[in-house]
């Protein structure tokens, strides 16, 4: 088990989703934007490395306006060596890597627009992986979409849709449950269908499900999971007190946490902290998880150049 958190760093004084007004484009403005992210994001991954964090989502905005039509820069030659010095990074240090697009792309769409634009931005996502030379147990998660009226349409239109995307984009795909539509169970069954792994979330679950205990849909999930996939990835948080039903908490809950834990022992997986504080509470889970004997321990005397 490896823990980690998504997009940015909250300790450190950069930011590897800085973006600008599309009004303000430039190429120029782009590949100072673009060396200012990867910088950051090697700073980060390397951060993370020497405290045990190895696991953690790269944001959807480290090159901006990638997958729009006014992109023409060439930022995948411009920046090649730094993708893969970051890439090398990774792999040193054993880090798993995920990608999540926003709300957006959405796969399952009847409208080709959309569709498109969805591909557009998948595209982008798995090149800056394939940059990186990352293996496919790096993955692009998506939601499955929308109902648009009818579930068991939007479910066939996914698998449909799904099947048509390039083998590379569909290599390094992975649905996630949400917590309004789609379950874990309907998850399960696009598997079926299209071989797709999927990823568990907790905190959805606890909000959309058909009654089963999360812990009876870890081996189920596990399967749908190859070994060129690697082990699953599960996400996780819970509800922030006073707040919306289904808003994250802002710091993670040590005794919720701990019984997380121990109820899903023997389980193996990667777990990404959804939680606001990022950094934090992922350096306090790794604390609360000492003596978990799936937890990954760091080597002593890592070299992070």
């Amino acid at each position: 088990m490896r823990i980690g958190y998504p997009c940015i760093n909250r300790s450190l004084g950069c930011s590897p989703a800085r973006t600008f007004r599309l009004a303000s484009y430039n190429d120029a403005r782009l590949h100072e934007t673009i060396a200012a992210n990867l910088a950051c994001l090697h700073t980060i991954i390397s951060w993370n490395a020497a405290r045990g964090l190895l696991f953690f989502r790269i944001t959807s905005d480290l090159v901006p306006f990638a997958s729009h039509p006014v992109c023409t820069c060439p930022w995948q030659e411009q920046f090649s060596d730094e993708f893969l010095v970051i890439g090398d990074l990774i792999r040193r240090h054993g880090f798993r890597i995920s990608m999540h697009p926003d709300q957006f792309v959405l796969l399952n769409t009847p409208d080709e627009g959309v569709l498109r634009r969805s591909i557009a931005e998948l595209a982008y996502q798995v090149q800056v992986l394939d940059l990186m030379g990352l293996d496919n147990s790096v993955k692009v998660q998506v939601h499955v979409g929308g109902v648009y009226g009818n579930k068991t349409a939007g479910i066939d239109r996914f698998v449909r849709q799904y099947e048509q995307l390039d083998p590379a984009i569909r290599a390094r795909l992975a649905i996630e449950n949400d917590e309004r539509l789609y379950s874990i169970s309907d998850c399960l069954a696009i598997h079926e269908s299209t071989g797709i792994p999927v990823i568990m979330d907790s905190f959805h679950h606890a909000l959309l499900n058909s009654g089963e205990e999360f812990v009876t849909l870890l081996e189920p999930v596990r399967k749908t999971w190859k070994v060129s996939d690697g082990i699953p990835m599960v996400d996780y948080s819970s509800q922030e007190p006073g707040k919306r039903t289904g808003a994250h908490a802002e710091h993670i809950v040590a005794h919720d946490f701990r019984q997380f834990l121990k109820t899903t022992r023997p389980a193996d997986f990667d777990l990404m902290l959804e939680i606001k504080d990022k950094e934090r509470s992922a350096l306090e889970a790794l604390v609360i998880a000492r003596g978990d004997p799936r937890v990954v321990a760091i080597s002593p005397g890592r070299d992070l150049i």
